[in-house]
């Protein structure tokens, strides 16, 4: 099952190409929520001294006014993403008054939907696509749900690997057409194996009863105030999260097999007309409800825990990107909010990712069979639900495994990864990563899943006094930390540089709203 990874392996050592694999690019994705003293989702606007979230680099919204996104650049090493995470933060803290940042990815004392304010990006027709989409989000799924944070971990290989490994790997492609095939190799695998990001670092083994607004519901009652699963890992990965339920009513489903039968399947969800949501209209009473009534809006309305992705020029389709010029990186958005971390993720986390990456692209990777993609969504649900249960099994192309016991193989495997990053490394960072969360494989309890449902027992209580405990530590966290004044001052001029560019984009708005989508829904 192996065999073709222990190749892989081999080749690079006896070419001594192995450190090729050193130095990826990782970026870092958090959202978060503004909230007030309360735990209520803030009603207050992005606040305007953080520079215009449209328009800003590393400092914006996602769904709701209230759900801020913090991005990084890319960086070549850990410590330098996790610093400007961290700084990024700290700068938003210096400019949120009395609000805090929510610590978990689950929101709580949600007031029902017309309490979520959905994010505004100014007058511009770019601004008013990026509003309208959400306005769509809202009718099709409801608000409740896009107000779920998480992280994502952006990653690609350094440029000098990809013509080694297309050497050895005796490839005739195009250069691009390999490093796109390669990625969706690692995609596939990211898929197969994903199961293992909730297991690992699952942060949501419980929900305030807000969130689900008096719904009927399976989930057990922790407190008066709280439902939960006793064995679950992330249940925002689960059937309460933000989900592409609909797949079998609407036949959307991504085709993982090449970049070219990815972008088609998705243009046709794009193109293609959903009778159900036509009782939204699409300009109704002059007032954009949705984009368009077709299966999915654009292309990010799929929901998938990995993306491939490629850098866009200016209002590009992001199907067309990839079209263009390939996969430059791929995103896993698999990750919960881990509420023990300020940063939200951690130094263990983020090595480890690292090194599962590389796993994924040098372990075979054959096409998906129906029979295996339905048991990929499968493994997903049951370790989201259930993955702590020392009885959860999984599927692996027909074949049943215990989570545990094949959670262990995979990270026998890993390790020869963890060897080659540190080759060079101080402290052996990658060998430590994996060692430290190999005992998360032996003990469940040591799982951020099992800490939180043990600290919230421990504490006598609920999840959102456990979660508003935490926030108020993370709170101060950033407050105590000095940001170089230096870094004050990008920061300031990013802000103040968004707003320019912003202000540019409203001025020059030459076309009416209806041109400009009819226009970008015309590309090709």
């Amino acid at each position: 099952m192996y065999q073709q990874f222990e190749n892989r392996i081999a080749q690079l050592v006896s070419t001594n190409q192995q450190v090729l694999l050193q130095n990826g690019l990782i970026g870092l994705e958090k959202e978060t929520l503004r909230v007030g003293q309360d735990g209520k989702i803030a009603q207050t606007p992005h606040p305007d001294v953080l520079g215009a979230s449209l328009t800003h680099p590393y400092i914006t919204t996602d769904y709701s006014e209230a759900l801020t996104e913090l991005i990084t650049p890319p960086f070549d090493n850990v410590t330098s993403a996790l610093e400007f995470l961290r700084d990024t933060q700290a700068f938003v803290y210096q400019h949120l008054g009395d609000e805090i940042l929510w610590a978990t990815s689950m929101p709580c004392v949600v007031a029902g939907e017309t309490s979520i304010p959905i994010a505004k990006y100014g007058t511009s027709n770019p601004g008013l696509m990026k509003t309208v989409y959400r306005r769509g989000l809202g009718h099709r799924y409801g608000r409740t749900m896009q107000v779920i944070a998480g992280v994502h971990y952006n990653y690609s290989l350094p440029e000098s690997f990809w013509p080694v490994y297309r050497e050895l790997e005796q490839s005739s492609l195009e250069l691009q057409d390999f490093i796109s095939e390669k990625y969706f190799d690692l995609i596939r695998n990211l898929l197969r194996y994903g199961w293992l990001v909730p297991y690992l670092f699952g942060a949501s083994p419980a929900i305030c009863k807000s969130f689900l607004a008096g719904q009927k519901t399976e989930l057990d009652e922790f407190n008066p105030s709280t439902f939960y699963e006793p064995f679950a890992t992330s249940l925002r990965m689960g059937d309460i999260g933000y989900q592409n339920n609909k797949e079998k009513a609407t036949g959307v489903h991504a085709n993982y097999d090449s970049i070219l039968d990815y972008v088609t399947s998705l243009s046709e969800a794009i193109s293609t007309p959903y009778k159900g949501y036509e009782k939204f209209g699409v300009c109704v009473d002059g007032k954009y409800q949705q984009l368009n009534t077709n299966i999915l809006q654009i292309e990010n309305e799929y929901y998938s825990t990995v993306r491939p992705k490629q850098l866009l020029n200016g209002n590009e389709k992001p199907v067309l990107a990839l079209k263009k010029r390939g996969v430059r990186y791929v995103e896993l958005r698999s990750l919960d909010v881990n509420a023990f971390d300020p940063l939200g993720i951690n130094e263990t986390q983020a090595y480890f990712l690292e090194i599962f990456m590389l796993f994924c692209l040098l372990q075979e990777s054959p096409r998906f069979s129906s029979d295996e993609k339905l048991a990929i969504d499968q493994n997903e649900l049951l370790t989201a639900h259930r993955g702590r249960d020392k009885a959860c099994q999984l599927s692996d192309r027909g074949q049943s495994h215990c989570l545990k016991t094949w959670a262990k193989e995979l990270f026998e495997k890993m390790q020869v990864i963890a060897e080659i990053l540190d080759i060079g490394k101080v402290g052996a960072p990658y060998q430590k990563a994996l060692d430290k969360l190999a005992e998360r494989i032996r003990d469940s309890d040591a799982t951020p899943s099992a800490r939180m449902l043990n600290a919230m027992r421990n504490n006598n209580e609920g999840f959102y006094d456990f979660a508003m405990r935490m926030s108020l530590q993370h709170q101060e966290y950033f407050k105590q930390h000095k940001l170089d004044v230096e870094r004050i001052k990008q920061f300031e001029k990013w802000a103040t540089d968004s707003h320019k560019n912003q202000a540019d984009l409203e001025t020059n708005n030459d076309q009416d709203f209806a041109n400009y989508l009819a226009k970008y829904f015309a590309q090709s």
